[in-house]
C-alpha cells in the first residue's frame, strides 16, 4: 500500500434535530396543552490520535464523513435522540487544518482527542413556548445546521532518530541492517520515495528520502520530506565515503535544513555518521573522521558490510539516544 501523508477529505458534523408540534390530551380531561419536545443535537466530530502511519492510505476513498444528525422531538415533551459522534483516527503526528475557520489541530500524543466540528442544537419544541399568556402556542424551531468543511491533513512523522542526507547515501541499507526494517534498496538515487521506519531496541528511526539541493524551495522529493525531519529528536546525517566531495555533500544537506521554514531545523541535534567505510582505506577514513570533527558534532563510520562495524555503531546509538 503506498504510503500517504498528505490528505484532504471532507467533513460534516450532525445537524440538530428539529423541534415539533404536538398536544398532549389527557383523558376525562377538557384541557388538551402543547407538548411537542425539543430535537436532538447533532453529534460533533473529533480527530484522534494512534500509532498507525498507513492510515491515511486506507483513507484515500472515502473523501466524505459526516456525524449523525439528532432525531426531530417527540410527544410529551419528549426530546429527540442526540446524533452520535464521528471519530476520525489519525496517526500521531497528524496536523488537520479547517478549511473555512482556518484553525490548526495537533495530534502529539496517542489517545489525544480533539474537537474540530461541532454539532447543530436540535430546534425547539412547542412545549417550550407555553406561557401565561400563550397557553396554546403553534410554533417550533428547526434544527440548527452542523459544522462542515473540508479537512486538511498532514502527517509529521514522529522518530527518535531521522537518517537524512543526498540520495544514495546508504541511508535504506542502514535502517535494515540496524532494524528489522525490509525497505526496498537499489543501486541508484531516489530508491527510497516514502519514509521507512524501523525499531532500534525501542528506539524509532526513519529513513528520510534524499535531499537535494533546492529541496526547501520545492524542488525534487526533499520539501515534501523535510517537514517529517522537524519532529525527530536527533538527525543522522549520513555522508558515503564514495563521494568525491565529501563537505559539499554535508553542506548542500545543511543548507537546505537551515533555510527550511525559518531554521527551524538548524539547531536540531545532529551526529554525522560516514558511510560505505569499506570504499577507502582505514587511515584515510579516519583523517576524514578527525576532519569531520571539527564542527563539533560526534562523527561515526560505518559499512553495512560487516557486521562487526554494524552492532558497534548500534551501540553508540543507542547510548546518544539515551
Amino acid at each position: 500500500m503506498k504510503f500517504v501523508d498528505e490528505l484532504t477529505i471532507g467533513a460534516r458534523a450532525g445537524n440538530g434535530g428539529d423541534g415539533v408540534v404536538r398536544w398532549l390530551h389527557l383523558k376525562g380531561q377538557e384541557y388538551s396543552g402543547p407538548s411537542g419536545g425539543n430535537g436532538g443535537d447533532g453529534g460533533d466530530v473529533y480527530i484522534r490520535a494512534v500509532r498507525d502511519i498507513a492510515l491515511l492510505s486506507r483513507y484515500r476513498g472515502d473523501k466524505k464523513w459526516a456525524a449523525e444528525n439528532g432525531d426531530p422531538g417527540g410527544n410529551r415533551n419528549k426530546g429527540g435522540k442526540r446524533g452520535e459522534d464521528l471519530i476520525i483516527d489519525l496517526p500521531i503526528g497528524s496536523v488537520v487544518r479547517n478549511s473555512i475557520t482556518g484553525e490548526v489541530h495537533e495530534l502529539m500524543h496517542e489517545g489525544e482527542q480533539k474537537l474540530v466540528l461541532k454539532g447543530g442544537r436540535g430546534g425547539a419544541g412547542n412545549a417550550v413556548f407555553k406561557s401565561s399568556v400563550n397557553r396554546s402556542p403553534t410554533e417550533s424551531t428547526p434544527g440548527v445546521k452542523g459544522e462542515s468543511a473540508q479537512l486538511f491533513i498532514e502527517l509529521r512523522l514522529f522518530a527518535d532518530a531521522g537518517l537524512i542526507g543526498l540520495p544514495n547515501a546508504g541511508k535504506t541499507s542502514l535502517l535494515n541492517s540496524l532494524t528489522n526494517a525490509t525497505a526496498k534498496v537499489a543501486p541508484y538515487a531516489f530508491t527510497t520515495l516514502d519514509p521507512n521506519l524501523g525499531a532500534l531496541h525501542g528506539y524509532i528511526l526513519a529513513d528520510i528520502p534524499g535531499l537535494i539541493e533546492g529541496a526547501s524551495e520545492g524542488k525534487g522529493l526533499g520539501y515534501k520530506f523535510l517537514r517529517h525531519i522537524a519532529r525527530t529528536r536527533l538527525l543522522i546525517h549520513c555522508i558515503s565515503l564514495e563521494s568525491q566531495d565529501l563537505k559539499a555533500d554535508y553542506e548542500t544537506v545543511r543548507d537546505e535544513l537551515n533555510k527550511f521554514e525559518g531554521g527551524i531545523l538548524a539547531d536540531k541535534p545532529e551526529i554525522i555518521l560516514l558511510t560505505k567505510s569499506d570504499m577507502r582505506d582505514v587511515s584515510e577514513v579516519k583523517a576524514i573522521q578527525k576532519e569531520f570533527e571539527k564542527t563539533g558534532r560526534k562523527v561515526y563510520t560505518v559499512t553495512v558490510l560487516d557486521d562487526s562495524s554494524v552492532k558497534e555503531l548500534s551501540s553508540s546509538l543507542i547510548s546518544v539516544l539515551r
